[in-house]
């Protein structure tokens, strides 16, 4: 990277700490810390969520995929948008009308005390694995940008470039030092900030990137047989729709998502929301993948993690390529920084305050809450590190999710429409779920502890073939069947349905809040700031003076947008009050 890319890098980072400075001094209670004080607006969450499923790890391991496999990268993608559309139909709403402040006070109301602390380390556990991943893939696409001489104790030998764990453990500082300054604010107003930067960036890298491969025609011609194909190799159609269940599941339960639904001011605005959040992963992952796709004419031998940052690289002008790692970092941060939060508030209200501290006053809430932060935050840089050897970031990704989000998260969606199952639900979905998908994805293949038996060869031979079928059976199959017995053998409408409902009615009677328009006016100024930024390193670089002046006036006239469109909606606000 130039001097200029350097420059833009550290500006945004300083950016991205900032908002958190801004956004600690509203932070006045444990409400607002972890969810908004449920002022966020609609198209906020919305975008919000859309970043949450998306990291440095879309750009390592997803565009690692499309390096190797071409459109079937895009299918993927576009999945997480047929989820939360079904989402946004079904699920949205009942997270908002129940009147709570995190998904585990919910699951405490349904099932009760012990099931809040088995599914807090459970979830943990499993979301510490996911945000690792995103981490380790910022730490991939920043050593490949950062060349070190030799002697620095930072260089990686092998390579001459900026260690992956020393690039974890920088950024790893910084994303934790702002989501405990800033809360679920900060998460989300730097969520809508790195997607307005990072679609601009694409934007202006496709066309370069086509150009240098020779134009579409050139690129069609040169790509390898099948690359255009929706479906390749073991990401087939069932495995799609095995990925939409999953997904389904995950954005309607899993606590990252289902706080986007709580912290808006009403349950139309949660299903809004959560209908933006799939409109844009149904429109997007085309123009996301295309970098990776191309550069598999351009470099064939590149390796495909790094893909995409190369991609980029190659055709950027100075300045911009720092700006595009600023907004994947970003990206990355945003994510892991959604799930901190989450977690810090499960831990803070359902483990701090019911178990150690019950008379706890909101400021002693809010120091548990940022202690909580910096230790779920050092521990997923140090699981980071260590993901090279757990398989790389492709393989724990897809295993850790197909195996582990449906027998976490269905019976909590279960328990939102279902009165007759109970606490009885939960530990068993999970732990005969993790049985089955464990057996068949590790114990009969290559070497497992199962392989050799004989009267086994058959099913280990399939599974062995069929490992992402594997996968599937264990973490949506088996969890529906459990549940489906459990419910045909309940009878009546259990104490804990009782008690939401009764949660449900007083949340009907309170007043809805009203949306804050203060995140608007910082991104409009965050936004326009991007974009003197871009005018002056157009200045200053005469060679590609017209591209960055272009992106500049597009960030300028974002931001110029942004704050007409608040300045609006505060006079329609004061004359509907006058």
């Amino acid at each position: 990277m130039t001097t200029l890319d350097w420059i833009v890098l550290w500006a945004y980072g300083a950016g991205i700490l900032a908002i958190g400075f801004v956004t600690s001094r509203i932070i006045r209670s444990s409400a607002d810390l972890f969810k908004a004080g449920g002022e966020s607006p609609w198209w906020l969450s919305g975008v919000s969520g859309y970043m949450t499923m998306f990291s440095a790890g879309t750009f390592v391991v997803w565009g690692g995929i499309a390096f190797k496999s071409g459109l079937a990268a895009v299918s993927i993608c576009m999945c997480y948008g047929l989820s939360a559309l079904l989402v946004g139909r079904f699920i949205a709403a009942h997270w908002k009308r129940l009147g709570v402040s995190t998904p585990a006070e919910f699951i405490e109301l349904r099932f009760g005390r012990a099931a809040v602390q088995f599914y807090i380390w459970l979830n943990m556990a499993g979301r510490v694995f996911g945000m690792a991943v995103m981490m380790y893939a910022l730490g991939v696409m920043l050593s490949a940008l950062v060349p070190l001489a030799g002697g620095n104790p930072l260089r990686d030998p092998a390579t001459g470039m900026l260690a992956p764990a020393w690039s974890v453990a920088i950024c790893g500082a910084v994303i934790i030092a702002y989501t405990v300054s800033g809360g679920l604010w900060a998460v989300l107003m730097v969520d809508v900030l790195q997607f307005i930067v990072l679609c601009l960036s694409v934007v202006f890298v496709v066309p370069l990137v086509l150009a240098k491969a020779g134009g579409v025609r050139a690129f069609v011609d040169a790509a390898p047989a099948g690359f255009f194909a929706p479906v390749a190799g073991e990401f087939t159609g069932w495995f799609l729709a095995g990925w939409v269940a999953i997904h389904f599941f995950k954005v309607g339960a899993e606590w990252a998502f289902a706080q986007r639904f709580i912290c808006v001011p009403d349950a139309r605005d949660a299903r809004k929301s959560a209908y933006l959040f799939g409109a844009l992963y149904l429109v997007t992952p085309l123009f996301w993948m295309l970098p990776a796709m191309v550069y598999r004419v351009v470099d064939p031998a590149a390796n495909p993690e790094q893909a995409y940052i190369l991609a980029c690289r190659s055709v950027l002008p100075a300045g911009m390529v720092g700006m595009m790692l600023a907004a994947m970092f970003s990206a990355t941060a945003s994510s892991v920084c959604g799930e901190l939060n989450v977690f810090a508030g499960v831990l803070t209200h359902d483990v701090y305050r019911a178990l150690i501290a019950p008379g706890a006053g909101e400021s002693r809430l809010v120091a548990a809450g940022r202690l909580f932060t910096v230790l779920l935050g050092a521990g997923v840089v140090a699981l980071a590190i260590a993901v090279p050897h757990l398989g790389g970031a492709e393989k724990v990704v897809i295993s850790v999710t197909s195996l582990l989000v449906g027998p976490l998260v269905l019976p909590t969606l279960w328990g939102l429409f279902s009165p007759r199952v109970g606490r009885s639900c939960v530990a068993p979905t999970a732990l005969i779920s993790f049985a089955v998908g464990g057996t068949l994805r590790f114990g009969l293949s290559k070497g497992g502890w199962l392989a050799g038996v004989p009267a086994l060869q058959g099913l280990a031979a399939w599974t062995q073939a069929h490992a992402r079928y594997a996968e599937m059976i264990g973490g949506i199959l088996v969890p529906f069947l459990v549940l489906l017995v459990i419910e045909l053998r309940s009878r009546g409408v259990d104490e804990g349905w009782r008690r939401v409902a009764q949660r449900v009615d007083e949340e009907s009677r309170r007043e809805a809040r009203r949306a804050s328009t203060l995140p608007a006016r910082m991104l409009a100024w965050c936004t326009a700031g991007c974009g003197a930024m871009m005018a002056v390193l157009a200045a200053l670089n005469a060679g590609q003076r017209g591209l960055l002046a272009v992106f500049a006036a597009a960030l300028l006239g974002i931001g110029g947008a942004i704050a007409a469109g608040v300045r609006r909606a505060d006079r329609a606000a004061k004359g509907g009050g006058a």
